[in-house]
């Protein structure tokens, strides 16, 4: 293996460790916002242990709990109802309790700590400073870029774009489309007092105004995708699901339009468990054949496609090598576990090689990017280098450059779309 210096080579697992650390990843999905955009953007200890991973644990080790009075309480009684149940009482062996222990002593805070008092007082002190902390933040987690979800119908968002703010450059969009199109009609209210002329009928002037809608405010936030959680079986093409017909006859032509790919986040099962509301939703195995029609009949839409369950991973690999136009991203929610996607990553190194994107954050709260990011190149590391350490026996060519290059493609551009030729 070809070295720089005179010194002895790296391995190819030192080699691919160094080259991620210094990698510039652009995280492309999280539910972080702007600075600029104020409260919106979640920061702190109490909102890291408040996350709804956290609170379905919790209610897994005090099954005495009574939901409603979890949710009543406020957010400080909380954390620490959390803290002490699982990191004081138990010991945090979970992926989220263990990723939550390295960032506290990533800010050199002690994260065996019988309570909050240092964590709270120390980021306090740093949401004073909310853009310095950010900057802090996205330089520990070596993130140059993160893409945000933007919903143009929540009505806490709505009014931040439309007052206008000073935009960070490095926190990008990406046109949430779940209010607009998976509870059809709900969304017919807001969108006509928008001013878009829409009726709980889906007529072609509803779908024309849902077009118009969706071109609008993918332009006005410049984002970079359109994106929808949708559940496990999509039956295309005949399903009579109103969402179904939406994605096609208004999101893909839209989309189309202005040139952008569609991400689509396949399995959820919504609310199995409604009293543990955010922590309550659940998943079920994807309808791959119906993913495969859909590809097939729209052959130049971009969908950049990432599933909630295990099962039918392998299915999606195999029908990425069929169509060049669905590209797997990430390891999503309950599937973001090392155990897990050491090995779905590993099956996308061995089936598609460098063209899909390894992993994307999902981050609601700032800092988890720190720990998020910290662990995923902690086993990004051990399949690359396997991989790359499998290619060089073999005979293949593995330098720091073509490391760097294909690092780039997979974790630092985003979901670029590829040239036209």
């Amino acid at each position: 293996m070809r070295q720089e210096s005179d010194h002895a080579p790296l391995s190819a697992h030192e080699l691919m460790n160094r080259e991620l650390e210094k990698l510039p990843i652009a995280d492309v999905h999280t539910h972080l916002f702007d600075p600029g955009m104020g409260g919106l953007l979640l920061a702190g200890i109490d909102e890291l242990l408040t996350y709804h991973y956290h609170v379905a644990e919790l209610f897994r080790a005090r099954p005495d709990l009574r939901p409603e009075a979890f949710w009543s309480a406020p957010i400080q009684e909380r954390a620490d109802l959390v803290w002490r149940e699982l990191f004081v009482e138990r010991s945090p062996l979970s992926e989220v309790g263990r990723s939550v222990v390295g960032m506290l002593r990533s800010f050199a805070l002690d994260p065996n700590a019988n309570d909050l008092g240092e964590a709270r007082a120390f980021f306090a002190d740093a949401v004073l400073d909310l853009r310095g902390h950010v900057d802090r933040v996205l330089r520990m987690a070596g993130v140059r870029e993160v893409c945000m979800t933007n919903d143009p119908l929540d009505p806490a968002e709505r009014p931040v774009w439309e007052r206008g703010f000073e935009r960070d450059p490095r926190f990008v969009a990406a046109l949430r489309l779940d209010s607009a199109i998976m509870e059809w009609p709900k969304a017919v209210p807001a969108l006509r007092a928008l001013g878009y002329d829409v009726e709980d009928a889906r007529s072609e002037r509803t779908i024309t105004e849902l077009r118009r809608y969706l071109v609008d405010w993918h332009r006005r936030m410049d984002a970079r995708y359109m994106a929808v959680s949708l559940p496990p079986v999509l039956g295309y093409p005949h399903s009579q699901e109103p969402w179904l017909d939406l994605l096609v006859r208004a999101v893909i032509p839209a989309a189309s339009e202005v040139g952008c790919p569609v991400a689509l986040m396949i399995g959820v099962r919504r609310q199995v468990a409604p009293r543990l509301a955010l922590a309550g939703d659940s998943l079920g195995a994807t309808d791959v054949e119906s993913l495969e029609r859909l590809a097939n009949d729209h052959p130049d839409t971009r969908f950049y496609v990432t599933l909630l369950a295990r099962e039918g991973q392998h299915a999606l690999c195999v029908a990425a090598r069929k169509f060049a136009n669905l590209v797997p991203f990430g390891c999503w929610w309950f599937v973001n576990i090392p155990s897990v996607t050491e090995e779905i990553t590993r099956m996308r190194l061995d089936l598609l090689g460098p063209t899909f994107v390894p992993q994307h954050s999902d981050a609601r709260v700032l800092e988890q990017l720190v720990f998020k990011w910290g662990r995923s190149r902690a086993w990004l590391g051990r399949v690359l280098g396997d991989h790359y350490a499998d290619l060089g026996a073999s005979g293949g060519r593995v330098t720091a450059e073509t490391v760097r290059r294909d690092l780039s493609a997979m974790l630092g551009q985003g979901f670029a779309m590829p040239a036209r030729g």
